[in-house]
């Protein structure tokens, strides 16, 4: 395990200064292993999982990430398959645990303390309001997004 940003079991990422005192730990588990990871019950806990497969016990259904596919001038947005490229939320709890499938599996486990702000998502891009997200698409699609 790799700590990126936060601390863990004693040590920090180098990453630092992160409003919402972010944690993102880069977990492997070895083919057929167990791993339990603890999370504070203030924080809250997803997974993304970039390698392999596996199962986490009291989490979401894995769902795949939003991927923009073009097809004969036509943009449709397709929610890629489950495993690999997969997000998993994880309900209130003090631990992660997480069964690796016959190729192990990787992926960053992210914790933070709530922001208590709405929040709009659409792919990559996260805002607090629907109205904020369609702007920011606009923003995007015209080449002004983050100038």
């Amino acid at each position: 395990m790799r700590i990126v940003c936060g601390d863990f079991w004693g040590k920090r990422g180098p990453v630092e200064g992160v409003a919402a005192d972010p944690r993102y730990l880069d977990v492997w588990v070895p083919p057929g292993k167990r791993k339990t990871l603890p999370v504070e019950v203030e924080r809250h806990a997803f997974a993304y999982v970039f390698e392999g497969s596996g199962n986490f016990r009291s989490a979401s259904q894995p769902f795949g990430v939003l991927t923009e596919k073009t097809d004969g001038g036509n943009e449709t947005v397709v929610r890629e398959q489950t495993g690999n490229r997969s997000l998993v939320v994880f309900d209130r709890g003090d631990e992660v645990t997480v069964q690796a499938g016959d190729q192990g599996i990787r992926f960053l486990l992210v914790s933070g303390k709530p922001i208590a702000e709405p929040v709009a998502w659409y792919g990559p891009i996260v805002m607090n309001t629907q109205a904020e997200l369609q702007q920011a698409f606009s923003e995007l699609r015209s080449g002004t997004f983050i100038k």
